[in-house]
């Protein structure tokens, strides 16, 4: 069974795409930590990011390296963090998340509760 980023690249469910290539897909997370929080996969579904052959690992990371570019310009933050985490999903994925400060990178913290129309907002100017 494919994994809900292998259906979300396919378009069987919706997302707020932000950047895509041949090989990767980048989508805001649905329950960011801050606004501009962005997954990247690739389209090859691999559960394990280091799983991946190292052509794929090194592009995924330099398509990582534009989107986080886009999020940094947009947002403001100091830096972008690119943190590797998660196991609920069977499929490799980095997360790219606007900072301040370290604390923004808690991911106990509360998620942001943003409305359609702010993702749609996000999406579109990281998408440009």
């Amino acid at each position: 069974m494919a994994s809900i980023f292998s259906r979300i690249i396919a378009g069987e469910i919706p997302c707020y795409k932000v950047g895509e290539d041949d090989r990767f897909f980048a989508f805001l997370d649905i329950n960011p930590l801050a606004k501009g929080h962005t997954l990247v996969v690739p389209k090859c579904e691999v559960d394990y990011l280091f799983d991946l052959d190292d052509e794929t690992l090194a592009g995924m990371t330099l398509f990582a390296k534009s989107i986080a570019a886009k999020i940094k310009a947009t947002t403001g933050c100091k830096k972008v963090a690119m943190v590797v985490l998660g196991l609920e999903v069977a499929h490799a994925h980095i997360h790219l998340i606007p900072m301040n400060t370290e604390n923004d990178v808690d991911f106990r913290k509360e998620k942001l509760k943003l409305t359609p129309d702010e993702f749609s907002e996000i999406a579109a100017e990281l998408s440009k």
